[in-house]
């Protein structure tokens, strides 16, 4: 992972930054222990040979809230990766785990997490009281939220429409 991470398409948009493979360890054993302690949740994103290619976490949670960061490698761009990975966490961290809203800050000239984020048919853009506590310019960045209660409306919708589709089928 600590050669993905260091592509120049990728480095940039990294939050926890190595240099080395020694510091990259370091920084994976002080995640560990911060998801011991419930500060983070993160997972790795793998593809379909089960090898790891990013990783998706919700940092600085607090009162059920948190940022979501997620990086996947440049070989993968483009495949589908981020959108799988995004709604397995989004379901755990929604029907698994207490979290009732996360944060999307991205910044305006990262063009492909901007286009992820519009991805989302729950994520809205957001002008909120949480900016002074996320070091948000809002002339460098876009703040999207996604809340608990607009996911599972979402996923209660998309649950009937594909209900009411097979009804049809069956009746024709």
């Amino acid at each position: 992972m600590f050669q993905l991470m260091q592509h120049p398409e990728v480095f940039p948009f990294v939050r926890h930054k190595a240099q080395t493979l020694e510091e990259y360890q370091l920084i994976v054993q002080e995640m560990i222990r911060k998801e011991a302690n419930n500060e983070i949740i993160s997972r790795t994103v793998i593809d379909e040979h089960r090898q790891p290619i990013g990783t998706i976490t919700l940092y600085d949670i607090v009162d059920n809230k948190g940022f979501l960061g997620t990086w996947i490698g440049r070989p993968y761009f483009g495949k589908g990766y981020n959108q799988s990975a995004k709604e397995a966490f989004f379901s755990e961290l929604f029907l698994e785990k207490a979290i009732q809203t996360i944060y999307l800050k991205i910044r305006k000239y990262n063009v492909r997490s901007q286009k992820a984020a519009e991805k989302i048919p729950y994520a809205q853009v957001v002008e909120h009281p949480v900016l002074q506590f996320a070091d948000h310019d809002p002339n460098l960045f876009h703040l999207y939220e996604i809340t608990r209660e607009r996911y599972i409306l979402h996923k209660q919708y998309i649950q009937s429409f594909s209900l009411n589709i097979d009804t049809l089928k069956e009746e024709a």
